[in-house]
């Protein structure tokens, strides 16, 4: 399983985690709770549902470079291509934009 902390402007908006079902994006209950709180894109508007897909939302594939520097990603990290999450979670920590993903290695019991 892949997880990650996904940032908008600085803050915790969600998390997006990667297991054997596919895909699910969920916004942070703090965050919704926030009166300016913003969808991070607007294919995922703001809900408490988690939302599921077995591909890697658009969105955030949208977020991992192209071209030769996904070429130089793919050879620093040795990450296959076709292993989106990975390259997201490799490339996409400082990205251009209001969106950050940042690693999450907290377990469950920790975040409670």
């Amino acid at each position: 399983m892949k997880r990650a902390k996904v940032y908008l402007y600085d803050r915790l908006a969600g998390r997006l985690i990667e297991d054997e079902n596919g895909f699910t994006f969920t916004y942070d209950a703090s965050y919704l709770a926030l009166s300016d709180a913003a969808a991070v894109s607007l294919t995922l508007p703001l809900t408490e549902k988690p939302y599921h897909d077995t591909v890697l939302f658009p969105f955030f594939d949208g977020l991992i470079p192209e071209g030769w520097l996904l070429d130089i990603a793919e050879r620093s990290w040795k990450i296959n291509q076709r292993d989106r999450m990975s390259l997201l979670l490799a490339c996409c920590k400082d990205c251009i934009g209001a969106v950050s993903v940042i690693p999450d290695n907290e377990t469950e019991e920790e975040k409670s």
